[in-house]
């Protein structure tokens, strides 16, 4: 019954047209999955705030960057990209931070060849989750140091929702997320768990955790997977259309989660 619930409101919500507003719009920009995995890392990155803030400090760094990301990163030095982005700020993060990011990851796509090469060579047959590869990925592009913020690291128990996001966004592959990366298999991903589904989580049984951490993150990521377990996270895009768009109201939704778990 919980499955049938949730292919309904994939089939409704899991559409183009509920994407914005969305920073994940920005990654449809560019069809060369090479850009589309380095505007997926600035989107991600930037992913906190109010929404109007983050679509337009993305705007602002995509725009300082121009229209070949990865190649400005591979081959731009720290120099300069600190000099394309003096004055930028988007809440807590800096414009030199921006530099280090994405010196780190112009440093990784010239050692690897992609970010998708440098994050699949650190998944293990057998890791159950992206956790460890995830872990990795964040030591290698903070090599440089000032990433923390940015670019938490699961061993400090953060639900890296932004991390798992953007993952989301490379892995999967629908009409919704664009996908890119071949080397990591989607039924290892984590739900990017944000407040919306922390809520959602809860009124399932999914977790009774009382904080939106890794934690909880690992026990919804878990429920779905018996639901999924091909795709844990398939109804992440759909289901955090609920307290995003006008037309779906959390608190009915909420109400009606209440009434399905009662007669489950």
């Amino acid at each position: 019954m919980t499955r049938r619930l949730l292919d309904g409101i994939y089939a409704k919500y899991n559409r183009r047209e509920f994407v914005h507003p969305d920073p994940l719009e920005f990654l449809y920009l560019f069809e060369d999955p090479a850009d589309r995995e380095v505007v997926g890392l600035v989107a991600s990155a930037l992913a906190y705030g109010r929404v109007k803030q983050i679509l337009a400090s993305v705007a602002d760094a995509l725009e300082r960057i121009g229209p070949s990301p990865a190649r400005f990163v591979a081959n731009s030095s720290r120099g300069k990209i600190e000099k394309s982005f003096l004055g930028f700020r988007h809440r807590f993060t800096s414009g030199e931070e921006m530099a280090c990011l994405l010196a780190g990851a112009g440093a990784s796509i010239r050692r690897h060849g992609s970010l998708g090469k440098l994050f699949s060579s650190g998944v293990g047959r057998s890791d159950d989750t992206v956790l460890p590869a995830m872990g990795r990925f964040v030591s290698e592009l903070s090599e440089a140091g000032c990433l923390k913020g940015l670019l938490p690291h699961p061993e400090a128990g953060s639900a890296c929702k932004r991390l798992n996001m953007y993952l989301r966004w490379m892995v999967r592959k629908d009409e919704v997320d664009p996908g890119g990366w071949k080397g990591v298999r989607r039924e290892k991903l984590v739900v990017p768990l944000d407040t919306h589904l922390f809520k959602i989580g809860r009124a399932l049984c999914f977790t009774r955790r009382k904080a939106a951490d890794l934690k909880a993150a690992m026990e919804i990521t878990a429920s779905f997977s018996k639901i999924a377990p091909e795709d844990p996270v398939r109804y992440d895009f759909a289901l955090t259309r609920f307290g995003i768009r006008q037309e779906a109201d959390m608190g009915a939704f909420l109400k009606s989660l209440a009434n399905h778990v009662k007669i489950r």
